[in-house]
């Protein structure tokens, strides 16, 4: 598996239109892109940040990932996300060693890309996603 760069940091928010104001008010900037990822119960807006991004991610279900999330932790770091070359082969690789995966395939996410996250467990308590672009 090769790791291309940290690609973003996932937020959880009550409140996405919040989040955006408070991301203008704070540092003068505006999303580049948001949208709803229906499939994972969410709305999303990203802030580039050099060649990283931070992701904000508002539940549209409380009974959803980011739903669950805020009702057992509250707003903050959800996720870190790591852009990978291939995949299908990172997902491969870990389940062979073993690592306990959120998802066994890659599943779709924002911009079109396919994603899997890795359990906390895993990781020291940090989810951690796999992202390859579109």
């Amino acid at each position: 598996m090769h790791l291309l760069r940290i690609n973003h940091l996932g937020i959880a928010t009550p409140g996405l239109d919040e989040a955006m104001a408070r991301m203008a008010r704070l540092f003068d900037m505006a999303a580049d892109h948001a949208e709803e990822v229906a499939e994972q119960k969410v709305k999303t807006a990203f802030f580039p940040v050099g060649e990283s991004t931070l992701e904000f991610l508002e539940s549209t279900d409380p009974e959803g990932p980011i739903g669950k999330f805020l009702a057992k932790r509250g707003p903050g770091i959800h996720h870190v996300c790591f852009e990978v070359d291939d995949i299908d082969a990172a997902v491969a690789q870990l389940l062979a060693k073993g690592v306990r995966m959120i998802d066994q395939a890659p599943r779709n996410g924002a911009h079109g890309c396919r994603v899997a996250f890795i359990h906390p467990a895993e990781t020291g308590g940090v989810l951690m996603e796999l992202s390859q672009g579109a």
